[in-house]
């Protein structure tokens, strides 16, 4: 059985996540709309990354088990889904393999980016949060150092009965000024649980903005303590960066 892999890259502002839900437009629900259009029949795919309403992507990976030779020349897999796709949908690459792939199982970390302006422009509206209040942008990256290294999340995080594992190693966690009154920040870990990124970044902005110490953030991660969370940054200013996997996949090198 062969398995087709996608590289996706999504605006989600006008979508309720990825993933299928009832009564609700998702971007799972549209690319598998489009694979029925091509291979007619039902086709079922499976994203790395699980993103919240709201959330973007630019490294989206997906995958679907093909039970049947696909209708359409390799090289031209990724045309034929945007011409079933609206324009804030597109595959930007594809693959089929002959091995077996999980695009989330087989992963061994994940980027994501998260951008805050603080003066408004319509322009960043939809991909960067405006945040009102004053800060100080050198406490966004002291801030960052509470969550390097392996931690258990279970505090920053939404409740999720299917995870059974919030030990995370981060790898990456950084602020960076793109340009005045834009900041960006850049966290890759081997593992994201779920509302993670947002909820990390509200406790950042507390700091910031000196509602909260960071001694105490740092307290309330060890507490594992949800109460303990700060209020979730919003969705806008979240992308799903890149998903990392083994280098012998050699998957969207």
């Amino acid at each position: 059985m062969q398995t087709l892999v996608l590289l996706i890259e999504y605006e989600g502002t006008h979508y309720a996540g990825w993933q299928i839900q009832p009564n609700a437009t998702t971007v799972q629900g549209l690319i598998e709309e489009a694979l029925f259009e091509i291979c007619e029949y039902n086709i079922s795919i499976i994203g790395a990354g699980r993103t919240d309403s709201g959330v973007h992507a630019r490294g989206q990976v997906a995958h679907a088990r093909l039970t049947e030779e696909f209708p359409v020349p390799i090289e031209k897999i990724p045309k034929a889904f945007n011409t079933h796709l609206p324009k804030d949908i597109r595959i930007k690459d594809a693959v089929i393999l002959s091995i077996p792939f999980h695009s989330r199982f087989d992963a061994i970390a994940r980027e994501y980016s998260y951008s805050l302006i603080t003066k408004e422009s319509v322009f960043l509206r939809h991909f960067a949060t405006y945040y009102k209040y004053p800060i100080k942008p050198e406490r966004l990256n002291d801030s960052a150092k509470i969550f390097f290294g392996k931690h258990d999340f279970t505090t920053f995080s939404k409740l999720n009965e299917e995870n059974k594992n919030y030990e995370c190693n981060v790898e990456i966690c950084r602020w960076e000024n793109v340009f005045e009154n834009y900041c960006k920040l850049t966290i890759k870990a081997n593992h994201f649980v779920y509302g993670m990124v947002r909820a990390i970044v509200g406790a950042m902005l507390d700091i910031a903005r000196g509602k909260r110490t960071i001694d105490d953030v740092q307290s309330a991660l060890k507490k594992r303590d949800r109460s303990l969370a700060s209020p979730l940054a919003p969705a806008e200013g979240l992308i799903l960066e890149k998903i990392y996997y083994p280098a012998d996949l050699k998957i969207f090198e």
